[in-house]
């Protein structure tokens, strides 16, 4: 077991002799997300790492209500008497983890996003052998493994025509409570983007963009819960913690973390620009108001964030009603394998069992994990444990950050100088589909087809798809695709 000065489990009852170190409580119980730039490993945590702790100490519990802190220490003793131990030894982590990361660390951020794609392929479609191959005249590798995703395929729109564009009547579709556009969207996420499709903790709303008319798919958007700390968005609203967080004025802005354009729309015409107008229509505003707007949780939609996959170079620039309000500083931590993260959790469990619960067990009242960020913040702490050095495990990454305001005064309501029914709206605001639509044909989509005629640039009329990652190697991926990240 650690030393004292490490991590010493308390057992229950509490001791009454430990002194507590004060802990800052920065919305560690409220609905909490970071960018994975602006998590470092001198976050403060809930447990003191330099004092020994106790789940019963007020100290650290302080903010929550009395309710939250008898389910937490009931919760917690029930989770000791069931955790199993596992024999993993430090060495053992140790070696996984480094086996992963020599292989990660020397890779560019496009290669390490590519590769995350082609390692989720591979894990949540892997390639049928030919054991579970049914009986056919061809041979196994023409055999379509997973039927549903070449229907999908084929309903993503192509221009017949350099100016079909013009006949795009977009339209979007709330996903949430309906299993076959869910479905749909999540397959669209997974083979047409090379982020890798993680599903976001909290609030969250899932569209897809279709043409009315001919019903293909133009792009998808998850519009989900605002991240609690981005310093330039913060800057710019100018409110204080207390307002943000303790007051929940951060449950009035939302974030757009997937924006994607269908290819070939995004390049030959800027997709990603409509896409883009799109998660500010009237139909996300009214969806996100009418789930999350409440008597008991006020959330009025007045402002969306969303930031850019690199700092320079982004969809968002010089687009209408959007502004960029700075960039992150920061870094991408490399992940481990699910395997290398599995020796970890059992490492954790067994060695440090108060952090490992407050990580993976710990819930909100309402069933939601307690940590948002609890991969990055174990991986942060067992790297710091084993002085394993960041060249190892991070690369220098900014990223753009974006703004659109709903009113005129948002600024001084997210800051509680005015209620909500002082609120203006921007009279330049006209965020119904149809007139978003039309800015993106005139002012963005014309100019990219007049710039590619006179500069007798070739239009891409190839679908990016990536189904066929399921029968490629690594090597094979990244020699096909590496071009493509970012596309």
């Amino acid at each position: 077991m650690p030393s004292k000065k490490s991590w010493v489990q308390i057992p229950f009852p509490a001791q009454n002799n430990i002194k507590y170190k004060e802990v800052t409580v920065h919305d560690e119980f409220l609905n909490e997300k970071f960018l994975e730039s602006e998590i470092n490993s001198s976050d403060n945590y809930i447990f003191d790492d330099n004092d020994i702790t106790n789940i019963d100490s007020d100290t650290w519990m302080k903010a929550l209500p009395s309710e939250h802190r008898e389910l937490l220490r009931k919760e917690y003793r029930e989770w000791l008497k069931s955790k199993k131990d596992s024999n993993i030894t430090l060495d053992e982590v140790k070696d996984s983890i480094m086996n992963d990361l020599n292989f990660l660390h020397v890779m560019s951020v496009q290669e390490y996003t590519l590769y995350r794609k082609w390692d989720e392929i591979q894990r949540k479609y892997p390639r049928l052998d030919k054991d579970n191959v049914n009986h056919s005249f061809f041979e196994v590798d023409d055999v379509v493994d997973y039927p549903e995703l070449l229907k999908i395929k084929e309903n993503i729109w192509i221009p017949n025509d350099i100016n079909d564009y013009l006949n795009l009547e977009p339209e979007i579709l709330l996903c949430n409570d309906n299993q076959e556009l869910t479905t749909t969207w999540n397959i669209l996420r997974t083979f047409t983007s090379t982020q890798i499709n993680n599903s976001n903790i909290g609030r969250n709303l899932y569209f897809i963009a279709r043409d009315k008319i001919t019903k293909k798919y133009l792009g998808i958007i998850n519009i989900s819960s605002d991240f609690m700390d981005l310093t330039p968005r913060d800057n710019y609203i100018g409110w204080n913690r207390e307002q943000k967080t303790t007051k929940r004025m951060i449950n009035h802005t939302a974030i757009g973390s997937t924006i994607i354009p269908m290819q070939p729309l995004g390049y030959n015409y800027l997709g990603g620009k409509l896409m883009a107008l799109l998660t500010i229509s009237d139909v996300v505003e009214n969806s996100w108001n009418n789930k999350y707007d409440t008597d008991k949780m006020p959330s009025k939609l007045v402002g969306m964030t969303t930031t850019s996959l690199y700092s320079s170079f982004s969809q968002y620039n010089n687009l209408v009603y959007w502004n960029k309000r700075g960039h992150s500083s920061g870094s991408i931590k490399f992940e481990v394998s699910k395997e290398t993260l599995s020796k970890i959790k059992d490492y954790l469990q067994r060695e440090f069992p108060l952090k490992f619960w407050e990580w993976y067990i710990a819930t909100e009242p309402q069933g939601m994990p307690l940590k948002r960020d609890f991969k990055q913040r174990s991986l942060s702490f067992i790297y710091n444990k084993l002085k394993i050095e960041k060249k190892y495990y991070e690369t220098n990454h900014s990223r753009g950050i974006y703004f659109c305001p709903f009113y005129d005064n948002m600024k001084e309501y997210l800051r509680m100088e005015i209620p909500e029914d002082k609120l203006i709206r921007r009279k330049d605001f006209d965020n119904n589909i149809e007139s978003l639509s039309k800015v993106w044909k005139e002012k963005y989509a014309k100019k990219r087809v007049e710039n590619f005629q006179k500069e007798n640039k070739e239009f891409i009329n190839d679908i990016l798809f990536y189904d066929d990652v399921i029968r490629m190697t690594w090597e094979e991926t990244k020699e096909k695709y590496l071009g493509q990240v970012g596309r």
